[in-house]
């Protein structure tokens, strides 16, 4: 059989075009992954936890905060309930945090 005949089989894929073309086609696969949000890419993972982190730390944060300040306008209570409701925010978000770590990006 000659080398570039149809049909030889290439089980070592000795032909650079055969590697650049299975390497386009990797990339092209991924680029269609990220684009319709199937697997995000490598570089955009940890950033995308980073992100449910902060957002997790801020809304428990502020949640609490004005959850017991209203609690305090409403039952004339002083800073007691506006106290009490920010530790528990801040609980909830380290409870968010843990859980959130404990994920693995895929």
């Amino acid at each position: 059989m000659a080398e570039n005949e149809p049909g030889q089989d290439f089980h070592g894929a000795d032909d650079p075009r055969l590697s650049a073309l299975d390497e386009r086609l990797r990339e092209a696969r991924v680029k269609e992954a990220a684009r319709t949000g199937q697997v995000a890419p490598d570089a955009d993972r940890g950033y995308s936890q980073g992100n449910r982190v902060i957002a997790a730390l801020i809304g428990s944060l502020v949640g609490g905060a004005l959850i017991g300040w209203c609690i305090d306008r409403w039952f004339a209570t002083g800073p007691w309930g506006l106290i009490v409701m920010l530790f528990l925010g801040i609980a909830v978000a380290f409870r968010q945090i843990i859980r959130i770590s404990g994920e693995r990006p895929e």
